[in-house]
């Protein structure tokens, strides 16, 4: 306890330095926009996001410290929380609301309009930072030292590290540059396809095998280390190299469940190793998804009754009162109260948002219990190991079961359940980054009450512009396509359709389900490893390489060249996902009005199979060595300066 009370931030309590500026908030709201698009764009094609706070500061610091010639760290801090909040925002949106979409596709309902999307994640976003707001005291002060909070201690290292803010930023905007190009080329003018596949026939071995291409997605297998890229590889290899063939195999001349017409010979003849993996395969995937979520919750019992009963404490020893030490000062608990009250309020009474008083109820009891268990989680873990999804499934089979008893069944009772579940899915999510965030400035020595309110300028910039991007998105491509896979989202609607209709082919989603308690008994983390069976396998190969490249560099002797190299690379492939991202908002823009198909130079070039390959092989080796470039052999470069 005495060294809790030792402990003294980079910034004394009682210096004052800008923070909560004009040039923060407006870097900030624009950051949190584009990583939230890019985020957005990211976590629909590959079911997982990344955490934006280091390539903002670093960003903020390029800017603030080097072109503006300002020497101020917390300023820099708070652009960073902004930012941040943009990305988390998009990942709690992204993993639910497209379910919607999917409803309107088929003709269950009409689409969501744009104030209901942004309704539903403004309120998610501010009950994630005003229920954090008792919990910084508990978590983050009194539990300094016991959780680590990995990001935010990270994020607080980069922003310590000033001096090299120019180079850092460098690396991210280099990143930035090096994806739109590749992306433009692979996606806009179509010069080389995006992915080399090997499939096999029915005769002798009908599985699938191959690897995207695509910066971003090789990105994350590097930002998320060579163990979750392999957990996610094997899933894959699962499913494409043993499940499917067997499938073909044993089942050739059967017509099952949920295919009505067509025998599984035949569906392999037509679409493939991908056809089986539609019809049959992405319900084992589900089943593995849905138990593993679980699984995950469970294992975080005794933590999160641990958490919920000291957060219940912390409400009683909260303020902003002027006589409290500036790096104590909170939002003034009054305040907090009245704004969680009337967001509740607001959930069941705004006719945009369907849902009902007992709605409303669940969000605001599950919502405060979830934001408990996501700061718990990502102070232990990490954001990227934070079980978001899991949490929104507990949350969904338990809304959906409650709506169904009371009479919310059909296509409102779906419309409900969903906007429930995107309300505490936006809540966790905000609820982790919100706790990183103040971790960083808690060892910087940052106002809390000025980050709290830097928290609600992203949460507000973020959900007026995630609506438009999921309505772009939508309109360019469509959800549950090869483009945009949405796995979680497409997960959610087949859990409440699944209860509240008795159509789901549970038999799959049982095997999946047993295939992720199999994967937990032998002690492999299971959320990566289903993530990895539900998706293609040549997405999978993807993060495995950027895996495989980390690996290679986690192997090297320790030393502060090591670390430089690693640090480096994670700031180059955070550009990559944010310039990718961006040209992906691009190019979805020209899909809309049909200006794609006049980039298009796949005809002009009408190359064989064969040549295609070779080129997409060779773009994909470009890539590699841009991040080899930008990594391992940058401080070379600069130690000759």
């Amino acid at each position: 306890m005495e060294e809790k009370k030792e402990f003294q931030p980079y910034i004394p309590a009682n210096k004052i330095t800008p923070e909560l500026t004009v040039t923060s908030v407006i870097m900030g709201i624009l950051l949190a926009v584009i990583f939230g698009a890019a985020n957005a764009y990211l976590g629909l094609r590959v079911g997982m996001t990344v955490s934006a706070s280091i390539p903002a500061a670093v960003i903020a610091m390029g800017v603030i410290r080097v072109i503006m010639r300002k020497n101020s760290i917390l300023e820099s801090n708070v652009v960073q929380t902004i930012g941040s909040a943009g990305e988390s925002l998009a990942a709690g949106a992204i993993f639910t609301l497209p379910a919607l979409f999917l409803w309107a596709a088929e003709g269950k309902m009409d689409k969501p309009d744009l104030l209901e999307i942004t309704l539903i994640a403004l309120i998610g976003g501010l009950l994630g930072v005003f229920f954090m707001v008792p919990l910084r005291n508990a978590l983050i002060v009194k539990e300094h030292g016991v959780l680590p909070y990995p990001e935010g201690q990270a994020c607080a290292e980069v922003l310590l590290a000033g001096e090299k803010g120019g180079a850092n930023a460098s690396t991210v905007f280099a990143g930035m540059g090096f994806a739109a190009a590749f992306k433009f080329i692979v996606d806009g003018l179509k010069l080389v396809p995006g992915e080399v596949s090997l499939e096999g026939t029915a005769k002798t071995y009908p599985g699938a095998i191959g690897t995207q291409i695509y910066p971003a997605v090789m990105s994350v297998g590097y930002i998320c280390g060579p163990r979750i890229a392999s957990y996610m590889f094997a899933g894959g290899v699962l499913s494409w190299c043993v499940l499917i063939p067997i499938i073909v195999i044993f089942g050739s001349n059967l017509v099952l469940y949920p295919e009505s017409t067509r025998t599984i010979g035949e569906i392999f003849a037509a679409d493939g190793a991908g056809g089986i993996w539609g019809s049959y395969v992405r319900y084992i995937g589900a089943g593995a998804l849905a138990a593993g979520g679980i699984i995950s919750l469970i294992k975080s019992l005794p933590l999160i009754v641990r958490t919920f009963r000291d957060a219940l404490k912390g409400f009683s020893g909260i303020g902003g009162s002027a006589s409290v030490a500036r790096t104590e000062q909170d939002i003034n608990v009054k305040i907090v109260l009245i704004a969680i009250l009337v967001l509740t309020l607001a959930v069941w009474l705004v006719p945009a948002i369907p849902v009902s008083l007992v709605g409303a109820i669940i969000v605001v009891i599950f919502g405060f219990f979830f934001a408990t268990v996501s700061s718990r989680m990502v102070g232990l873990v990490g954001s990227s190991n934070n079980p978001v999804s899991g949490m929104a499934i507990a949350t969904l089979l338990i809304a959906t079961l409650i709506l169904k008893l009371t009479g919310e069944a059909g296509a409102a009772g779906m419309q409900a359940a969903i906007a429930i579940g995107s309300i505490i899915c936006i809540v966790a999510a905000i609820a982790g980054d919100t706790s990183q965030d103040l971790k960083t400035g808690y060892l910087l020595g940052a106002t809390p009450k000025k980050q709290q309110i830097g928290e609600i300028i992203g949460v507000v910039a973020a959900a007026l512009a995630i609506g438009a991007t999921l309505y772009l998105l939508d309109s360019a491509w469509g959800f549950g396509t090869d483009e945009l896979a949405a796995p979680q989202a497409t997960l959610m609607k087949m859990v409440i359709e699944g209860i509240m209709g008795g159509n789901l082919p549970w038999g799959l989603i049982f095997i999946g389900a047993i295939i992720a308690v199999v994967v937990e008994i032998v002690g492999i983390p299971v959320l990566p490893f289903a993530i990895g069976v539900y998706l293609p396998v040549q997405l999978n190969a993807c993060i495995m390489v950027g895996g495989l490249v980390r690996m290679f560099f986690d192997r090297m002797k320790e030393s502060e060249k090591k670390k430089t190299i690693i640090s480096n690379g994670i700031l180059f492939c955070s550009g990559m996902i944010a310039g990718e991202g961006l040209v992906g908002i691009l190019l979805a823009v020209l899909a809309v009005f049909n200006v794609g198909a006049m980039l298009d130079l796949s005809g002009v070039l009408n190359l064989p199979p064969w040549a295609s390959n070779i080129g997409s092989l060779v773009v994909f080796a470009l890539v590699i060595l841009s991040l080899l470039k930008f990594s391992l052999w940058k401080k070379e470069k600069k130690s000759d300066e």
